[in-house]
């Protein structure tokens, strides 16, 4: 059981770290678009620059819309980032504790989740331009997901 939270937390953190370095690419491959020099100036050739990034934004200005509910408009981005963390449940590995029959299924139910996020954000926020933006979002991601589940 403990090798299980061991695998299951080396995972968290490699998918952790694919994030930044896919970041990391996407930037490189937009400056050599534009004729430029990518992000290098962190580390050697550029390495540590999503951790730099990453210690940017947490040291920004805390900003929120004024009449919002305060609580679940900062916890808000937390639980959409552990329903997208589901997702990696299903990938199969070493020692497998979970057996996904169903797993199409379950990549459905997961891929819903994400609705209610955008809702509770745009809920949450008591802007009607953020409610409004949500509702669109909201849409155009169950209109996704009808279409990927006809397949």
């Amino acid at each position: 059981s403990m090798i299980f939270y061991l695998i299951f937390f080396f995972m968290f953190i490699m998918v952790m770290f694919s994030v930044g370095f896919f970041t990391l690419m996407e930037r490189s491959v937009l400056s050599y678009i534009q004729f430029r020099k990518g992000p290098n100036s962190v580390g050697i050739l550029g390495i540590f620059q999503f951790f730099s990034d990453g210690l940017k934004l947490f040291s920004k200005e805390m900003m929120w819309p004024l009449n919002s509910n305060f609580l679940i408009y900062f916890f808000c981005p937390m639980f959409s980032l552990v329903q997208s963390l589901f997702f990696w449940v299903m990938y199969p590995y070493l020692v497998n504790m979970v057996e996904f029959i169903y797993g199409v299924l379950f990549f459905l139910c997961c891929s819903t989740l994400g609705v209610y996020g955008l809702m509770i954000c745009g809920w949450s926020s008591n802007s009607v331009y953020s409610m409004l933006g949500s509702i669109r979002s909201i849409s155009q991601s169950i209109s996704y997901e009808v279409c990927l589940s006809m397949f």
